[in-house]
Parts: structure tokens; sequence; C-alpha cells
């Protein structure tokens, strides 16, 4: 069992509930672990035995793109899809909204979401 991590996936997309954040848009920061059975690529050296990072990034570029009026979303569809991948066990989606327009100060709005085989 190995854990793939790929974090701060930069994207800009137009999430959120604000009639606003539909038009302007915004940045998001997202993060993912992947449980995988890495047992096979650790002998072999080989990408075809194990969860390519790369397709983790296109995954999360084109979840981020379909719109949503909530962050929760856009993260339970990127674990939906990484889910079906080869050798993937465990999913954990984190999407972080960088300065959302409200007024607070914070230091950090997120939402994770989890699925596992």
């Amino acid at each position: 069992m190995g854990l793939i991590t790929v974090e701060g996936i930069r994207v800009f997309a137009h999430h959120g509930h604000l009639p606003e954040e539909a038009v302007l848009g915004g940045h998001f920061i997202v993060n993912v672990w992947v449980e995988a059975d890495t047992t096979e690529v650790e002998k072999t050296d080989d990408l075809n035995h194990t969860v390519d990072y790369v397709k983790i990034i296109e995954i999360v570029k084109e979840q981020m793109a379909i719109r949503s009026n909530m962050i929760e979303h856009p993260a339970k569809r990127i674990v939906d899809a990484i889910l079906p991948l080869h050798k993937v066990q465990k999913v954990m989606v984190e999407v972080e909204k960088i300065q959302p327009p409200i007024d607070a100060s914070f230091d950090k709005i997120s939402v994770t979401s989890q699925g596992e085989n």
C-alpha cells in the first residue's frame, strides 16, 4: 500500500453560491491523496502498474471546469472520477477556495471529500 499525494493544484473556476462568483470566477487550490496498491510498481518500476499523478491532475482540471454552486460538488466529482482508476483503493480530495467574496478575516476555507473501493 502506498500514498500518492498531489498537493497545490491551482485552478481558476466559477464555483460559488453568489451570482458574481459565477461571472467573475475565483482561484482554488486542490489537494489529492490516493491510497493505492503499489506492490507491483515497487517491483517493476513500470508506470502501468501504479496510479499516474498526471491523470489525477487532468481529472482535477476537468472536474473543476464544471461550474457548481458549492465546492463540495466538484470535490465529490473528483473523488468519483479517481476511484475507478487502476490500483486505487481510497481517495481524499480537499478543495480550498482562495479569497471568497465575503467580509471576514480567515486563514482558510476548504471542504474535504473522500471515498474508497
